[in-house]
């Protein structure tokens, strides 16, 4: 009866050919340098969040700082989230799969900065598949 397919996300993801995002665990006494895991790919991306290969097991509700690297763009994107899942990626070559949904955007503490958005935003503009979901564009075949 339910359609498992339904997309429920505000923010429509898209996929950057070569991104990469490195990232470390906030903790509370751990160096601001290091970091967990570098160049990890980039499934796909949105306004609200990223979705990514990973070697480690990310715990639910941890937070997290993330450089998303764009080929082509000169300084990588810091962004600041919260992982809201992880999961086996059996058979592949990276062990799991990690969704992290990125801290509201402003200037206030823990915040992501307003221009992030804006570059994720452009990203999306350059990135998103001119198809819409349902298929291709409908020609006026029929003279409507």
């Amino acid at each position: 009866m339910g359609d498992k397919s339904v997309e429920r996300r505000l923010c429509q993801r898209f996929k950057i050919p070569g991104a990469t995002v490195s990232y470390r665990k906030n903790r509370l006494f751990s160096s601001k340098s290091r970091t967990e895991e570098e160049f990890c790919p980039v499934l796909d991306l949105s306004r609200g969040g990223v979705r990514f290969l990973t070697q480690k097991p990310l715990k639910f509700k941890s937070k997290i700082c993330l450089q998303l690297l764009i080929p082509g763009e000169r300084a990588p994107l810091d962004l600041k989230g919260r992982v809201r899942w992880s999961t086996f990626n059996a058979g592949k070559s990276y062990k799991y799969q990690a969704g992290v949904q990125f801290n509201p955007y402003g200037l206030e503490k823990d915040q992501n900065v307003p221009q992030t958005l804006t570059k994720i935003v452009a990203l999306e503009q350059k990135f998103v598949e001119t198809e819409t979901p349902a298929g291709p564009p409908k020609t006026s075949e029929f003279g409507a």
